[in-house]
Order: C-alpha cells, then sequence, then structure tokens
C-alpha cells in the first residue's frame, strides 16, 4: 500500500486537519512580522539565524554578544523539552488534548504582549515568541500524514518544488496537490505577515493581537473535537507523536 492510501485509510484528528495548520502557521507569520517591525528586526520563529550570529559575534571576539543569543536558543529548546514533557500529564486527566492548551496558552502569552511597551527591552519579546514559536512547532507536526512546519517555510518552499516536479514528470495528481498544500502554507504565512505589518502603524504594541483571530477559531474548533466531536478517540494520537 502506497503512502497517499495510507493516509486516506488513517483516520486524522481535528488537531491534524490541514484548516488547523494553516491558521496556525497565519498567526506564525503574524508573530515573525511583529517582531521584525516592532521588536527589534529580527525573526523569532526559528533559530537558524540566532546560531549564525552567536557564530559571527565570536568569530570576531565579541564573547558577550555571543553568549547572548544562548538566550534565545535556550528558550527555544525548553519550549521543544516542554511540549516533550506535559502532554502525557495531560492526556492522563483526559479532559483536553495538550493541543488544545497549547493554543489557549499561546493566546494568553500574546495578549500579554500586547501591554509591554515598545520601549522596553526588545529581547523580552522576542524570548517569548521565541518559547511559544518552539512549542507550536513541536507540537503540531503533520497535517493529513504530511509533515509540516507551522512556524516558518524553508521547507514547504523546497516541497512545492519537489512535488510539482513529481506531479508533472508523472503526471500525478496527488503530487500536484501535495505541491498545492505547500503552497498554500507559504501563501498563508505570507498573509498573516501582511496583515501584522498593515496594521502596526496603527496599533503598536498591540498589533500582535491580531494573531489571536486564527488562533480564536483554531482554540474554537478543537474544544468542539476534545469535548463533543472526538471525545470516544481521547487515547488516539497524533500521527507523528
Amino acid at each position: 500500500m502506497d503512502a497517499s492510501a495510507r493516509r486516506e485509510d488513517a483516520i486524522f484528528l481535528t488537531c491534524e486537519k490541514y484548516r488547523i495548520f494553516e491558521l496556525l502557521i497565519c498567526a506564525a507569520g503574524m508573530m515573525g512580522a511583529y517582531t521584525f517591525n516592532l521588536r527589534g528586526g529580527v525573526f523569532c520563529n526559528a533559530q537558524t539565524a540566532n546560531v549564525v550570529l552567536m557564530a559571527l559575534e565570536f568569530g570576531h571576539g565579541r564573547w558577550a554578544g555571543g553568549f547572548y543569543y544562548l538566550i534565545p536558543i535556550s528558550a527555544y529548546l525548553l519550549g521543544a523539552v516542554i511540549s516533550e514533557v506535559l502532554p502525557s500529564g495531560i492526556r492522563a486527566r483526559r479532559f483536553l488534548r495538550w493541543d488544545t492548551y497549547l493554543i489557549a496558552f499561546e493566546m494568553l502569552a500574546l495578549f500579554g504582549i500586547g501591554f509591554i511597551p515598545l520601549s522596553a527591552p526588545v529581547q523580552i519579546v522576542q524570548v517569548m515568541i521565541n518559547f511559544l514559536c518552539s512549542m507550536q512547532y513541536n507540537t503540531f507536526r503533520q497535517a493529513e500524514g504530511i509533515p509540516m512546519a507551522t512556524t516558518f517555510v524553508t521547507n514547504h518552499i523546497r516541497q512545492t518544488g519537489i512535488w510539482l516536479v513529481k506531479g508533472v514528470r508523472k503526471r500525478d495528481g496527488a503530487a500536484l496537490r501535495r505541491s498545492a498544500r505547500h503552497l498554500g502554507m507559504v501563501s498563508v504565512f505570507f498573509l498573516g505577515g501582511l496583515l501584522l505589518t498593515l496594521v502596526c502603524p496603527a496599533l503598536g504594541a498591540r498589533a500582535i493581537w491580531l494573531a489571536l483571530v486564527p488562533l480564536g477559531v483554531t482554540l474554537a474548533v478543537l474544544l468542539r473535537a476534545d469535548l463533543v466531536a472526538e471525545k470516544q478517540l481521547f487515547d488516539l494520537k497524533p500521527h507523528g507523536h
């Protein structure tokens, strides 16, 4: 049985549905645009740039500047660790899934960030968003059986090209649809960043509250799934975990 057939036969939870991943990556695009526009001119959705900047600082002999980057890197690492440790304990309570709690926590954190004045050290917000993005990235891993990231788009761009070539060469509709899904993730991430950038001049620090819209929709859908539609599937783990 090929991979596409296995995906068709599998049961996918609501937290694995493609529409949920679109909402999450839209919010991530907003977070990236927010930190770049208003909180220090950096993207906090991933850590590649921080590792490179740390290497540059050390290479130029600026030790204090180099060691600073251990803070956001450690925040990202901590987010991954926590998102691995907490789900098992939460699952034992058999009320809501970890995924649902995470989105609620993200919303509370982003709401709080909106009250932090722009005059505050930018590192405070940067580290907070490092932490949030790490947990989101590690929690939501596969959309309907397809590995996908919800906080950055580098691999989505790569996968768009790979599956486009496979689809054209083999005249494979499934491959073309997979290419389109990755392209869709890139597009929604772009849209989130664009919308956040447009509201920054008017809303300032509170511009991050725009991300509460896609996250709020996500939370509502996940709550309904946990409490009603998928209550009997609580023991079923999302794919990739």
